[in-house]
């Protein structure tokens, strides 16, 4: 008996978790779960990985963005938000880079180079989020193009820095959509 009532919840189990059908196409479930920006932040640490960084903490299959489940693309767009706003609201980079003394100061140049490795945070999620949406059918490549070019120009930055200490900032912001 203990061993029918395993098999059955096993194949239950089992049935859950696959990958669900569309019509034709497969729909991945989501991957990712809200978390505060703390926990999904890359500034702590040094300079010169960034975008593994982001890769890491948002693990998205990029050699088919088309079935990206919808609440992970919406996860991605509040991220990038809450990263955003770590950037440039109160409690945010500029505010702790202006309070440290600017970006001459010890702590102004590693906050400096966490605000570069939080931009490329950003940015990298929201070219994924424009990858998605394209893969989805949205026709966006010139605004694509344009975070693109964001993004490699902070990608470069941030290996141009690397092995320079980088801080964070206590920002309070989650990935909740």
């Amino acid at each position: 008996m203990y061993f029918k009532g395993a098999f059955i919840f096993s194949l239950l189990a089992s049935a859950l978790a696959a990958p669900i059908a569309n019509g034709d196409k497969k729909v991945k479930r989501g991957i990712l779960s809200v978390q505060d920006y703390s926990q999904f932040q890359i500034s702590d640490g040094v300079a010169g990985n960034a975008l593994a960084e982001v890769q890491a903490k948002f693990p998205i299959d990029e050699s088919d963005l088309a079935s990206v489940d919808d609440e992970d693309l919406a996860i991605i767009k509040a991220a990038r938000e809450t990263a955003e706003a770590a950037e440039t609201e109160a409690g945010g980079f500029n505010e702790a880079i202006e309070a440290a003394g600017g970006k001459k100061t010890t702590e102004g140049k590693a906050l400096q180079v966490g605000k570069i490795k939080n931009k490329v945070l950003k940015l990298q999620l929201e070219v994924l989020a424009l990858k998605i949406e394209a893969a989805k059918g949205e026709d966006n490549a010139e605004k694509l193009a344009e975070e693109q070019k964001k993004l490699d120009k902070n990608v470069a930055t941030d290996k141009a820095s690397a092995g320079q200490a980088s801080q964070s900032v206590d920002f309070q912001g989650t990935s909740q959509p």
